[in-house]
């Protein structure tokens, strides 16, 4: 079981490292990846992380209090993110504003994946067949973060270094989170509430900043046509993983 697990984590950080390099070369699409950046963001949050935590914790919660939690975690990021912004107005340049940020929303996503390996360790501990689920659903979208990782630091106003060391973080951040699941458990309706409050980070991330910066800067068919893919992507990508 250990290799199984240390194996799925080394394929997760290579899918998501191969698709932040992607994002870093091709940035004269910067738009078009953004569009696909801010569907599969938002994917991820409607067909992965909100279905997994009204599964997962809505028998003891209940759905209702579920949506708040999302809510909450909309609400919260929106307010960090506002904080941000203002330190940005009154800094004395554009460095500020990506040194926070875009360090905010890569630091969201690498934490996510961290989550991402936890969930795999986790599902690994209730069994097997379970675990390959976690894993394949994780897997084929983890290509997804890299390019998400290196987009949301990049809008932020971070350098090329600066989005390059997020996405190593975020690559390494899966094998980090299976690590940690051999040194405790956690209840799956206490997971459940931390993938919800990710799933209002994600919606906000993608409806609020990544959805109107690319449609701004090239308001295109093409943009929103890699949206509704990036969508595509994800839902498929999860709907294949569960059968």
């Amino acid at each position: 079981m250990t290799v199984t697990l240390l194996v799925i984590g080394v394929a997760a950080s290579l899918a998501t490292f191969l698709g932040g390099r992607l994002a870093l070369k091709f940035q004269d699409r910067l738009h078009l990846i953004l569009g696909f950046s801010a569907g599969a963001v938002v994917g991820v949050a409607l067909f992965d992380l909100l279905p997994e935590a009204i599964e997962s914790g809505g028998k003891v919660y209940g759905p209702p209090a579920v949506m708040g939690v999302v809510a909450i975690g909309f609400v919260l990021y929106m307010f960090i993110d506002r904080l941000f912004s203002v330190t940005a107005v009154e800094a004395d340049a554009a460095e500020a504003h990506g040194g926070q940020r875009g360090n905010l929303g890569a630091g969201s996503l690498t934490l996510h994946s961290f989550l991402d390996g936890v969930g795999i360790g986790l599902a690994f501990q209730i069994s097997a067949a379970l675990g390959a689920i976690v894993a394949i659903a994780v897997l084929v979208h983890d290509f997804s973060d890299g390019i998400n990782t290196i987009q949301l630091s990049l809008f932020g106003g971070g350098e090329e270094k600066q989005a390059f060391r997020w996405l190593m973080a975020d690559a390494l951040a899966p094998i980090a989170g299976i690590a940690s699941t051999f040194l405790f458990r956690v209840p799956e309706h206490s997971f459940a509430l931390v993938l919800a409050v990710f799933a209002g980070f994600f919606l906000y991330i993608g409806a609020s900043e990544l959805l109107p910066e690319s449609h701004h800067k090239h308001p295109r068919l093409w943009t929103s046509c890699t949206t509704v893919v990036g969508v595509a992507v994800i839902y498929l990508a999860v709907h294949f993983a569960k059968l």
